[in-house]
């Protein structure tokens, strides 16, 4: 694991939520029983407080010809065989599944686990237009897209179309026949039977870095998530989450309401540099941690984290 030891920040904002953790089983070259495995287990740990996958259809490392699981469907799966995490995606894409399907989805998870859903959105695979600055080839999102029928958007509509989701869910939970008249998405008459366990839906998890979308979070979400160290500087997690709170100042919202969640590659080599690297992120004002675990999982690992990298933080 890349050590953001060396990485420095003058922000001295603390937590004002309590500090909670989690994991995440990237279902990419593993075996659903490794996975449950897993799940089950951390299930029993206190310590940790929800579990999460990914949202991909082609693996985006390793071989290509290498087994991935659907992440909703197997969100499903899980949510039937625990009992007491939270659970959700980091992040499903919002350019994989129509919106209103998707709420019916989550809906139905929700019922699945009695209330324990967390609904993370990202903006999902986009494309730069000629001339932008992209890198041809560098997207892994082309491959993917293209294998399964999607369309890659640019950003600005990717970001557009993800702000009409997060109004299309809304009123599909709360509504008893909803209508829906935007830019990009078109509903007439929309139910959505049974409604959600939470009321008035999932807590709203909008995963990215920014700064239009950080302006979203601000506007709607419940939670923020962003990849840490190894894809991120601590540095650049305490930047973003500065931009965040000057959003929440422009709209007259209290900061402290949106949960700071972050992911971090696990060292099972170094838990010692993962602890010292989870205090960076406390320090910079991140208080949802969760703890990403390279393949293969290790037998007992969830005890095993809770032991050797959440214990003493609680």
């Amino acid at each position: 694991m890349a050590d953001a030891t060396a990485d420095t920040t003058d922000d001295d904002t603390t937590p004002t939520t309590p500090l909670r953790f989690g994991i995440k089983t990237t279902p990419m070259h593993v075996p659903y029983e490794d996975i449950r495995r897993v799940w089950l287990e951390a299930d029993t740990v206190p310590e940790i407080a929800d579990a999460w996958l990914w949202d991909h259809l082609l693996p985006v490392a390793g071989p290509k010809d290498g087994q991935i699981h659907e992440s909703w469907t197997l969100l499903s799966a899980l949510a039937a065989q625990t009992e007491r995490l939270r659970l959700g995606l980091l992040v499903t894409s919002n350019r994989i599944r129509p919106p209103a399907v998707l709420g019916k989805m989550a809906s139905t998870v929700d019922v699945v686990s009695g209330g324990r859903l967390v609904l993370g959105l990202g903006v999902g695979g986009t494309h730069q237009p000629p001339g932008a600055g992209g890198i041809a080839g560098a997207n892994p999102a082309i491959a993917e897209y293209e294998a399964y029928g999607l369309s890659l958007v640019p950003p600005g509509e990717g970001l557009a179309r993800l702000a009409e989701t997060v109004e299309i869910l809304k009123g599909m939970w709360t509504r008893d026949v909803f209508d829906f008249e935007g830019r990009h998405y078109r509903l007439r008459g929309t139910r959505c039977e049974p409604k959600p366990v939470q009321r008035p839906g999932p807590p709203l998890l909008i995963g990215g870095w920014g700064t239009r979308l950080l302006r979203l979070v601000a506007e709607h979400a419940d939670m923020w998530n962003v990849p840490g160290p190894p894809h991120n500087t601590v540095a650049y997690v305490a930047e973003r989450s500065r931009v965040l709170d000057a959003h929440c100042a422009e709209l007259g919202r209290d900061p402290g309401e949106i949960t700071r969640s972050v992911q971090l590659l696990v060292s099972y080599d170094d838990p010692a540099a993962t602890r010292k690297t989870v205090g960076r992120l406390v320090d910079a004002g991140m208080n949802h941690i969760v703890l990403s675990l390279p393949r293969p999982y290790p037998p007992g690992v969830a005890r095993w984290l809770a032991d050797e990298v959440i214990a003493g933080w609680h």
